[in-house]
């Protein structure tokens, strides 16, 4: 009944929108955009304007956080949040007369439907835009698609696949009633012990930035006009990625020139590619909370870069610049610094709106600032077909989630996203016709922590886990299970006993290790949002797991399922196969039981490196000689795996460079090639990397850095010649003067499989 009556309720506003749409320039959807937000601006009073700029958090949600949550819980958290002195009943009411723009935690589309009822009550009819952290698929919606995370979205070095899975995850989003993605998070990741780092694409600015503008494509097209397609976000604006001690939200102390070499051309690519919205950083960078920063708010993305779009907060950001970073003496100074600044929409609560309206009209804001930020909150909904249609037909929902084609793209890009690190004697593939019993266990192996940070728990019968995979997969294979709960925190000694007395009955062993990004069980995840740490070795008694099965004496095959980089060395020196699974999604099992049992090949090459010890910290390929110039004291000072490192069932051989030229000026290009040769016995991939050194410069530049990459797929004993191209633009940096110039002098280039020298053809070039 209740559903017949909202439905009744529904279709009696339309009506009332639709005839309303007739007087009003700005409900009348074939006027132009432009138009519209002007007519709609000149109808607003203050309020009205600057409740488009503020945002809260679901009703939902809000309900169950009162529930459940302290203040004092509230304040800390960064995913949960209610408002003690704000009922959730008075946010419907405030939404009723049009006082809130945008609402976050949102996870279903009934909900959706409800506030834009809600939001169609109020004088001026404008919608709600419900944004969410659809970071890999809509993780927070209950029966999404789950796509790999970001880490492993980049190991694929497959744009044109991370863009498809964008574009299917904005029109899930949609079909659940959700406008605006927090994603791509385009940080570039130099600290594994930062807990965020599977949320990004890896330690290189040139990948990063190609995997995020390719995010962003898939998310708005060209254009976000239309019903099928959602705002993309840039973030976090900038350099949290790199802070003090790995803990997410720590400061960022780092120069101008790694800021502008490392850290911004990301963001500029997202930009370049149309990102709608940025969201600034949690962090202060250099002393300047980037909250409250005019530098990058305005004159780098507004007057420099010439960004369109409008800024957006991060979680309860601009309220710690009171009261954490304790830059001014009152929460209202920092709403108006932040605003003046640039911000142009507050994540998440009250105080703000009240605060910017009273700063107006004591003319500490301009009301000029406001309209700004208004205008291009504005210009999103009516391009997003908000205003005609709000509402989601609920009996469609089924057809546009989790359906067959989103399945097959989760599951192509797990199987390429998977990285082989190690297969001594060639132990994988296995066999299935070989008669031998296999021994699994491990705590990832039958949940849900496949799926990664930023997904809430989803039907069993839509995510295949391991063990499960395995089954499928090799449904002749005889296998033993001894089950770990998914808790790293609660594994018993007498549990890994028991593991090592049921491996000895059988032929083989696989473990499944690794960490916990589950968020719905916050306390207890090791790894994603705020759970940092100081060691990045197996956490718990997964070590001593895997060294009970080694000492069975039976081959013993380890699979990771994590989403930064760990330091297992000993497994490393140990063990014979080792396969980085990372968090590979849905679909996830099967993708690692179809690379076991050789099915697929694998494919995937590491998007970051991966160091022996927290101790390497910071360690990344494209490093400063002087960096490595003496050797730690005690242990080995390379790292343990590679960027762009990754192993197939073949091998391919890449012949040396040939150079179109040995000389280039400027304006100019030469062309550089390789023949690449599968010489084994098995079809598979290859990811050929170009990397460039500038022998002298006027400031210390890198060892080297990726400069282009090519994919090509090679039946066993084909060859194919990849060319690349080498311009001016590959050449530049920022001089000691930090002009973006390229000098003339003396390059060399590197091709190969790897960012490891023993894995690259070199020659040298010179620029004129």
């Amino acid at each position: 009944m209740k559903k017949i009556l909202l439905g009744a309720l529904l279709i009696g506003m339309n009506m009332i929108f639709i005839q309303e749409s007739k007087a009003q320039l700005y409900l009348d959807a074939k006027q132009p955009v432009e138009k519209r937000v002007k007519d709609l601006m000149k109808r607003m009073t203050l309020e009205e304007k600057v409740a488009q700029m503020s945002q809260f958090v679901g009703l939902e949600h809000m309900k169950k956080a009162e529930k459940e949550m302290t203040v004092e819980e509230m304040k800390k958290s960064h995913a949960t949040g209610f408002y003690p002195d704000l009922h959730s009943s008075e946010v419907e009411e405030m939404t009723k007369k049009g006082m809130i723009g945008s609402f976050l935690h949102v996870v279903t589309y009934e909900e959706a439907n409800y506030l834009q009822s809600l939001a169609l009550q109020s004088r001026l009819k404008i919608p709600v835009l419900i944004g969410i952290d659809a970071i890999h698929g809509n993780g927070l919606y209950h029966g999404a698609t789950i796509y790999p995370t970001p880490i492993g979205q980049a190991s694929t070095f497959d744009e044109s696949l991370v863009e498809k899975a964008s574009r299917e995850t904005a029109i899930e989003m949609r079909a659940a009633g959700m406008h605006w993605t927090f994603t791509p998070n385009v940080e570039v990741a130099r600290d594994a012990r930062w807990g965020r780092v599977g949320e990004t694409f890896g330690e290189d600015p040139y990948l990063v930035g190609k995997m995020g503008a390719a995010t962003v494509r898939g998310f708005q097209t060209k254009d976000f006009t239309g019903c099928d397609k959602v705002i993309a976000c840039a973030k976090h604006f900038i350099a949290g990625s790199q802070p003090i001690n790995g803990i997410n939200g720590a400061p960022a102390d780092v120069s101008d020139r790694t800021i502008w070499e490392v850290f911004m051309p990301p963001f500029k690519d997202c930009l370049d590619a149309g990102a709608f919205t940025f969201m600034m950083a949690h962090n202060e960078l250099n002393g300047v909370p980037c909250h409250g920063s005019k530098h990058l708010m305005t004159d780098v993305l507004r007057k420099q870069w010439k960004f369109n779009g409008f800024v957006v907060s991060d979680w309860m950001d601009v309220e710690r610049m009171h009261d954490y970073h304790r830059i001014v003496p009152t929460v209202n100074e920092a709403y108006q610094l932040s605003v003046a600044a640039g911000l142009d929409m507050h994540m998440h609560g009250p105080g703000f709106a009240e605060s910017i309206v009273a700063a107006v009209k004591a003319k500490k804001l301009s009301a000029k600032r406001i309209d700004q930020a208004v205008a291009k909150i504005l210009e999103a909904k009516f391009k997003l077909g908000l205003f005609e249609n709000p509402y989601i037909n609920e009996d469609k929902v089924a057809e546009k989630i989790f359906t067959p084609e989103h399945q097959q793209t989760a599951l192509e890009m797990a199987r390429k996203s998977i990285v082989l690190l190690k297969n001594d004697n060639q132990l994988l593939p296995l066999d299935k016709s070989k008669k031998q019993k296999i021994f699994v266990t491990g705590p990832n192996a039958d949940n849900q922590t496949i799926l990664g940070d930023w997904a809430l728990r989803q039907p069993e019968a839509n995510t295949t886990t391991i063990i499960q995979g395995l089954r499928k997969v090799a449904p002749e294979a005889e296998f033993e299970f001894y089950p770990f709960n998914w808790n790293l925190r609660k594994m018993k000694p007498e549990q890994v006993e028991e593991a090592k007395k049921q491996a000895e009955r059988c032929d083989l062993a696989i473990v499944v290790v690794g960490e916990n990004s589950m968020r719905y069980y916050w306390n207890d995840k090791t790894c994603g949002e705020n759970s940092d740490r100081y060691d990045i070795s197996l956490y718990g008694l997964q070590q001593e797991l895997v060294e009970a099965l080694h000492a069975t004496g039976i081959p013993v095959v380890v699979v990771l399922v994590n989403g930064r980089p760990l330091s297992t060395e000993w497994i490393a020196d140990n063990i014979p196969a080792v396969i980085e699974a990372w968090e590979p999604g849905s679909l996830g099992g099967r993708a690692v039981a179809e690379i076991i049992f050789g099915d697929v090949n694998p494919e995937g090459k590491l998007p970051i490196t991966i160091p022996r010890h927290a101790g390497q910290i910071q360690t990344y390929y494209n490093y400063k000689f002087t960096s490595k110039w003496f050797k730690y004291a005690t242990g080995k000072s390379t790292p343990l795996y590679e960027f762009g490192y990754g192993l197939s069932y073949t091998t391919f051989d890449i012949s040396p460079i040939r150079l179109s030229a040995t000389e280039m000026k400027l304006n100019e290009r030469i062309k550089a090639s390789v023949e690449v040769t599968n010489t084994g016995d098995v079809a598979g991939s290859e990811v050929v990397q170009l990397y460039v050194r500038d022998l002298y410069s006027s400031v210390v530049r890198p060892v080297k850095e990726l400069k282009a990459y090519q994919k090509v797929y090679l039946k066993p004993g084909e060859k194919k010649t990849m060319t690349f191209e080498i311009t001016e633009k590959e050449l530049m940096f920022y001089n000691i003067n930090m002009q973006y110039v390229a000098e003339p002098g003396d390059f060399q280039l590197m091709i190969g499989n790897s960012s490891g020298d023993k894995d690259l053809q070199k020659v040298v070039f010179k620029l004129l």
